[in-house]
């Protein structure tokens, strides 16, 4: 064949495999990803503790993780629906209208409000030893029992409104260090069960997420040091009443983000 016909052939086959494969060939640059993205959850995924917030009754923050990894990322689109207070009804009944076919990556955090988060917390910080043993012993029995299930429907639901979409769960930090810090703080003892209870919830959300193909992102390491009673904590005390005991804007930054970028890559 003469060189300007073989050129041509060759020429007329990049076109047409171009145009099959639905790509521009370019020198010298790459298609950027489409990255539709859409951030779900409760008060961790909102950015309690970080403000300052929306107007919404949600406490969105552009400082929680989800609006400072878009930000990074150049993200295609990015919807905001996590809500403070949420549980996972509130996600399968509400939030997951923000999802579609065209969602590419979904984060959520859910499930502490269903196990009761706030009383554990209550019963701890104020009540007696006894009365904190028994709210713990409680959410731990929710958890393991009850949760579960909860946890399947949601990750179910995301799923059926964004089948496309890789789906990433983050988990909670361990909410407190074990040293002495003063005769106001609460025992050492009371830090221990709610650490550990923290740990079985981390255990029970990411073997559900594993278990509906989603990625568990650990944010106990990123946190490790830097709960309340630390040296410079990015866990909030009873300092705000809506926001105590929730990331302060360092964490969400320093903590929950380093936690997605190490799932994401």
């Amino acid at each position: 064949m003469p060189h300007r016909a073989l050129a041509r052939a060759v020429t007329a086959l990049v076109a047409l495999l171009a145009t099959v494969l639905g790509v521009v060939l370019v020198p010298g640059t790459a298609q950027a990803a489409t990255v539709n993205y859409v951030a779900l959850g409760d008060s961790y995924s909102s950015g309690v503790g970080a403000g300052p917030y929306d107007l919404s009754t949600c406490l969105r923050s552009e400082k929680s993780y989800a609006p400072l990894w878009a930000a990074a990322n150049a993200v295609t689109s990015f919807r905001f629906p996590a809500c403070g207070g949420a549980v996972t009804a509130d996600v399968i009944n509400s939030q997951v209208n923000s999802l579609s076919t065209s969602t590419t990556l979904v984060t959520v955090t859910i499930g502490g409000n269903d196990a009761g988060f706030a009383d554990v917390i209550t019963s701890c910080r104020f009540g007696s030893t006894t009365s904190c043993v028994n709210a713990v012993n409680e959410s731990k029995s929710f958890a393991t029992s009850t949760l579960p299930g909860r946890l399947d429907a949601t990750y179910a639901a995301i799923r059926n409104r964004a089948p496309n979409a890789r789906l990433v769960v983050l988990g909670y930090p361990r909410l407190f260090e074990t040293n002495y810090c003063g005769l106001l703080a609460m025992s050492t003892y009371k830090r221990t069960l709610l650490n550990e209870a923290a740990d079985l919830l981390a255990t029970v959300i990411a073997d559900r997420a594993r278990a509906a193909g989603a990625t568990f992102a650990d944010a106990r390491p990123f946190f490790a040091g830097h709960g309340v009673c630390a040296a410079d904590p990015w866990i909030r005390d009873v300092s705000g009443v809506i926001e105590a005991y929730h990331p302060n804007a360092a964490g969400y930054r320093y903590g929950y983000l380093p936690a997605l970028n190490a799932v994401l890559g």
